[in-house]
């Protein structure tokens, strides 16, 4: 498409009666200028250069390929799901009312950790499955989680999702139990599970505590490479962790995830 800015000059105003011997030059092609004239009430010819701005839509030529590396994938697919969420939050934002240090819940917390991984994650995008695990204490064994662990991954799972990243819950059984007490198709016997799933990269993570709370460091890492693709660093304050309650209880007391060692 072309636009073609013509502009008439109109030269001795009060001295004129007509215009005479108006006329332009050809136009150039591709963005040059082309030239035209006009002859004023005194005989003086005015040149006056005509732009022509030439806008085209960018082809992709036939010898270009469509297909994207995987790492170049993973950047246009951070760059769209990235400014989708923002978008997203920021109408969230707009409507409702903004949270104050005591309100705000462990997803307010866990919503800034994915945008950090999210914000230098390479390599995942919307075609690699991923797994969430639950979140161990740094000095700990690695062999055990505590409400909070738990409440983490659970977290994450959700915030994957939005970003469009395909999740896979691996506690989930072939069957659906069906019981007095319930219908149930999670499970945490892992002869129940499948051990063929198509999972490429698992989120975990490792808790510190702290006298003020804990401090969460959160990475994403492939599952075959064990190469850390993501990582993001939080702090989890005590009034907001001290709201978990275990089912588990101490002297008709319930127990905390917060624990003092």
């Amino acid at each position: 498409m072309r636009l073609i800015l013509t502009a008439i000059l109109i030269t001795n105003l009060s001295a004129c009666s007509t215009m005479s011997n108006w006329f332009a030059g050809e136009s150039a092609e591709n963005g040059q200028s082309s030239a035209s004239k006009s002859v004023s009430a005194n005989g003086q010819v005015i040149e006056k250069e005509i732009v022509i701005i030439e806008n085209r839509e960018p082809r992709l030529e036939s010898g270009e390929s469509n297909n994207m590396s995987a790492n170049e994938a993973s950047v246009e697919f951070q760059k769209d799901y990235r400014q989708h969420l923002l978008t997203k939050m920021n109408g969230l934002a707009n409507q409702q009312p903004a949270k104050n240090r005591h309100n705000k819940d462990i997803n307010y917390y866990v919503r800034g950790l994915m945008q950090e991984l999210v914000g230098n994650m390479k390599y995942v995008n919307s075609s690699t499955p991923i797994a969430v695990t639950s979140f161990v204490m740094l000095d700990g064994d690695f062999q055990q989680s505590d409400i909070l662990g738990k409440q983490l991954s659970e977290s994450f799972i959700h915030e994957v999702h939005k970003y469009g990243i395909p999740v896979i819950d691996f506690k989930t059984t072939d069957f659906v139990r069906v019981t007095p007490n319930g219908d149930f198709v999670f499970s945490k016997d892992y002869l129940e599970l499948s051990g063929d799933l198509p999972i490429k990269y698992a989120v975990a993570g490792t808790l510190t505590k702290q006298q003020s709370g804990y401090l969460v460091n959160a990475r994403i890492i492939g599952i075959e490479s064990k190469a850390v693709v993501a990582s993001a660093q939080g702090f989890l304050p005590s009034s907001v962790t001290n709201s978990l309650v275990s089912k588990s209880f101490n002297d008709g007391l319930p127990l905390t995830s917060s624990r003092e060692d």
